[in-house]
């Protein structure tokens, strides 16, 4: 344990994702925050955050969690992904430091009651909301999605150095035809390659949980599992089948992608 954190709790709990097993999740508080260099080791080791913690399943008896991740320069778009790209091109984005506002905090509710995310929770208060995205140790923005001056969808995003870590998405539930969890995914992986940076971490992708087995469907991608990266090139490529690959790869690998537009698979 370095001198810059400490274990806060270290428990096991009922499994959000998975029915009758176990999660163990230790959370590390961060003493001094890291730097943006450490901050991207951190997130190549399956490290999330939530507010000044950092934390990594650790389960007893299931190893189902698998950190996903997507190397921004390879990305290749999927047909339906077109779609929901060019649907939404009348959108304005802004950017901004995550800050907590009346009106973020009520789309965030509707969005996680009335799209039924919400397990034997009460609403998040400003409290709560400040707690988990905007009281951070890493460098977190929000990125703003606006149908002319309404807001219709909000992304949290921690940034390190070349990488950066989706921490949560929520939209207006009245636009839920317009995918804005993807489009959000496909407009950050974009501003990504603008910045020539590396790796967008999608958090964890569980197989057998449909609330987030969804994230496999960005390709190529990389998942975290037997403590090694593995690169899964499409939707065919199996465990067996999967190259693995370094845990940080260095951007100049990259260059022959530099700037190219995605296309389809």
């Amino acid at each position: 344990m370095s001198l810059h954190e400490r274990i806060v709790y270290d428990s096991t709990d009922e499994c959000p994702y998975l029915d009758g097993e176990i999660s163990r999740t230790p959370l590390r508080w961060q003493v001094t925050p890291p730097s943006i260099e450490d901050f991207d080791v951190s997130l190549s080791e399956g490290d999330r955050r939530v507010g000044r913690m950092l934390y990594r399943t650790d389960c007893p008896t299931c190893n189902a969690c698998e950190p996903i991740r997507i190397p921004v320069h390879l990305f290749k778009r999927s047909k339906s992904m077109r779609k929901i790209w060019n649907k939404n091109q009348d959108l304005r984005v802004k950017i901004i430091p995550a800050e907590c506002t009346k009106e973020k905090l009520k789309m965030y509710n509707r969005h996680k009651f009335e799209r039924g995310l919400a397990k034997n929770e009460t609403p998040l208060t400003q409290t709560g909301y400040d707690n988990w995205f905007v009281n951070s140790c890493a460098q977190t923005l929000e990125f703003q999605y606006f149908i002319e001056d309404q807001m219709i969808c909000v992304s949290v995003l921690d940034v390190g150095k070349e990488d950066v870590s989706s921490v949560y998405v929520f939209f207006d539930p009245d636009y839920a035809e317009r995918s804005m969890g993807t489009f959000s995914a496909l407009f950050e992986i974009e501003w990504m390659r603008s910045q020539q940076m590396r790796y967008y971490y999608l958090g964890l992708y569980v197989a057998e949980c449909s609330n987030l087995n969804y994230k496999g469907k960005y390709y190529p991608h990389d998942r975290l599992f037997n403590g090694s990266w593995h690169r899964f090139s499409n939707r065919t490529i199996t465990k067996e089948q999967c190259i693995p690959v370094p845990h940080q790869e260095p951007l100049s690998l990259f260059d022959g992608n530099n700037g190219k537009n995605p296309s389809s698979e």
